[in-house]
């Protein structure tokens, strides 16, 4: 199981797939469609007033997503982009066909079995969505369609599917849908014997949902209509579906979040409240969905735990007791209190524990040293404790999906920067491993061999080493004049691990150099990594990133004419704030959804997400974090100077987000900005935080990205 939650502004769209950087000569010539004038955004100067300071906002009315003129002036971003980047559009679409040639678009994932079935996900030649199959028993039996998102999906701007739920009795499958792409959705009930939907129609959830053992009672969470907090968990009966749902559970502390699931024993529902930096976990058989749940542990503000049950006992993933890179412990179903809680794996200093996976004859820890994922395989009797061998110098390595008990087969998932991404089975008894499925990447134009990847350590001006993770062809030379693509998040202690694109290769096979910088905010070196880069040590995060891009220049793999950035969300923020600090060091960035007005965001607890990371920003409600916020908020701090050549994606139902951010900040920057450099908002208009939907269209949007950057580097 998998312990570790999503960040709340964290950029859903996998990096290495779809976010890049543009990059262009410092002296542009030809510019393109020069002639063209960029739209100006009204100035309708706003006071926001707070601890005896007034802050002038002059774009605050694009705020108002109804307002006509709002949409207008989008509409207008969207165009002067479309006219300034039209000679780019041959290449885009020799982009696009060359990154869907090496996908396999006939393929389906490895089966997994649980409870009597075999599940595949599977997709078909020339379609967007997948289907989701089961199969009775056997591989060999025929195929049952649980749902052909191709048929469901038409006619609509935007269409996911989430949640797939089967009832323990395999008659009845709950899913969660969005067709807007805020993260919305409504669930529905599918009869499997007949086909048909049931009356059942429960809308604003997560997607998310979980069956008691009587296959009539559903646990699901309900969101606030404004904040889209998960705020709840209500129990439904599909017997009675227009009854009003009983409300089970109310997470009244803005600062939480709340999420029902089950355990893998499937014996247990948790309800399991988060804030940042606080969990809390409630429990109840899953045949007696009608008992009160019972606190585990009662919220302690700092202690963080999770939860799995094997046996007669339950089993903790927790920081307790000062475990800052955390520690495995159990406790009785019976005695769930933490004066309880006895210490199976105890902390280490220099080793985070990130995930565990339980067997009826083996534990599997997933732990990270150095920046490195290993995997530590255990028998509970004590007569075994190995770990998995690695080879590579960089690579991402996971727990796979392992929903049975009584098995000694451990799935888990591999690739690196230069090698496609394999699902292994590796039997712990024989310590034997079977490839199950590796990433086909079509076409002419891949040999693992191709391409180098090694891991560079950069000097922090504090003295911290920072890991960076740098792929490239090998007939790429780094020099002064090699393009560098430099990424990074740097939040929520969220890890960026180096893994492989198919998608990145049209970059490396044009002689770009694509690299990771693993900087503190994430967790990439242990929990202290992620402590030193939050709240009032942020800017550690931003420092981080530019060290790095010095370190690349100093070292002479490229230069600040070739060196370019990305980030996205959270990401997006220190894009922000890296070309208000290092202007000159960049030829070129990409923000993705930038997350750039921070104060007036975390100053209004009205849109989605604030309260809820208080723990990760601060409360700028209080006078310290408000004054640190405001020194480094990137819509805040624009300043009359030269900026590196910009392109600024938005969508406008964005949901963690909101489009009013990168919109405001392109606004600000045009009217005071030096130099002549370009800078483009692109709006996805019927799209939210990562961008479209469908599997192709998402190569669309990443070929704008790419045939922009190779434009730009060619002039």
């Amino acid at each position: 199981m998998n312990f570790k939650n999503f960040p709340f502004r964290f950029f859903f769209t996998v990096v290495y797939s779809v976010t890049f950087v543009l990059g262009c000569n410092s002296n542009h010539k030809n510019m393109p469609n020069s002639n063209i004038s960029p739209p100006v955004a009204d100035v309708v100067p706003y006071q926001h007033k707070i601890h005896n300071h007034i802050r002038i906002d002059p774009y605050y009315w694009l705020n108002q997503r109804d307002n006509p003129e709002v949409l207008d002036y989008l509409d207008r971003e969207n165009d002067y982009y479309q006219k300034m980047t039209v000679h780019t559009q041959s290449l885009q679409q020799e982009l696009y066909k060359e990154m869907r040639s090496r996908i396999k678009e006939d393929d389906s994932s490895v089966p997994y079995f649980y409870n009597g079935y075999w599940y595949i996900t599977r997709y078909e030649e020339g379609k967007d969505y997948p289907l989701y199959i089961r199969k009775k028993a056997v591989l060999s039996a025929k195929e049952e369609v649980l749902f052909d998102c191709n048929e469901m999906a038409p006619g609509l701007d935007y269409f996911r599917l989430v949640g797939i739920s089967v009832s323990p009795d395999n008659t009845k499958v709950a899913f969660g849908v969005d067709t807007v792409s805020r993260r919305q959705y409504t669930i529905k009930i599918k009869d499997l014997k007949s086909g048909k939907l049931l009356e059942s129609k429960i809308e604003n959830t997560t997607g998310g949902s979980v069956w008691a053992a009587d296959h009539a009672t559903l646990f699901y969470n309900k969101k606030d209509d404004q904040t889209l907090r998960s705020e709840a968990v209500y129990k439904h009966d599909i017997d009675t579906p227009n009854q009003a749902d009983q409300l089970v559970y109310e997470e009244v502390d803005e600062t939480y979040s709340v999420y029902v699931s089950a355990s893998k024993s499937k014996e247990f529902i948790f309800i399991s409240s988060h804030s940042t930096t606080t969990s809390e976990h409630r429990f109840i058989r899953s045949d007696q969905p009608e008992a009160d749940f019972k606190v585990i542990q009662a919220r302690t503000s700092g202690l963080e735990y999770d939860v799995a049950h094997f046996g007669n006992h339950f089993y903790l993933h927790t920081n307790f007791n000062g475990a800052t890179n955390f520690q495995i412990m159990r406790t009785s179903i019976d005695q769930t209190t933490s004066e309880f809680w006895e210490p199976l794996l105890p902390h280490r200093k220099d080793v985070l524990i990130e995930d565990i996976e339980l067997f009826d004859q083996y534990w599997v820890v997933n732990e990270r040293e150095n920046g490195l994922s290993r995997l530590r395989i255990m028998r509970w009797d004590n007569t075994e404790d190995y770990y998995l061998p690695m080879e590579e110098e960089t690579y991402t390595l996971h727990i796979s999906l392992n929903p049975e008990f009584e098995s000694t087969q451990l799935r888990y998932v591999f690739n690196s920067l230069t090698t496609p991404t394999s699902v292994i089975e590796f039997d712990m008894l024989s310590q034997q491993k079977t490839i199950l499925k590796t990433q086909e990447v079509l076409g002419d134009d891949f040999d693992s061999s191709h391409y180098r990847s090694q891991r560079l350590w950069a000097d922090a001006r504090d003295g911290a080493k920072i890991p960076i993770s740098i792929v490239y062809h090998k007939d790429t030379e780094l020099t002064e004049s090699t393009p560098i693509l430099q990424y990074a998040y740097g939040s929520y202690g969220h890890i960026i691990d180096p893994s492989f694109s198919s998608n990145r290769l049209s970059l490396l096979n044009r002689g770009f150099a694509f690299a990771i910088a693993h900087i503190r905010g994430g967790e990439y070196m242990g929990r202290h990594w992620y402590e030193e880069g939050k709240l009032l040590k942020k800017k550690n995060t931003f420092y981080d990133f530019i060290d790095c891009s010095k370190f690349l220049i100093d070292q002479k793999y490229t230069s600040p004419e070739h060196l370019y950035a990305n980030g996205g969300s959270a990401g997006g923020l220190l894009m922000g704030v890296i070309i208000n600090l290092a202007p000159e060091l960049y030829n070129g960035v990409i923000a993705d959804v930038p997350f750039v007005d921070v104060v007036t965001t975390m100053l209004d607890d009205t849109i989605p997400l604030t309260t809820s990371e208080y723990d990760e920003w601060g409360n700028p409600n209080k006078k310290v974090y408000y004054d640190y916020m405001l020194s480094y908020s990137p819509y805040d701090q624009v300043k009359e100077q030269d900026y590196p050549h910009l392109l600024v994606t938005s969508g406008l139902h964005d949901s963690q987000v909101q489009y009013f951010e990168p919109t405001k900040w392109v606004a600000r920057l045009r009217a005071l900005k030096t130099d002549e450099n370009l800078l483009f908002l692109d709006t996805n208009m019927k799209a939210g935080h990562s961008g479209a939907s469908g599997r192709f269209d998402s190569l669309k949007e990443l070929a704008k990205k790419f045939a922009f950057i190779i434009d730009l580097e060619e002039k």
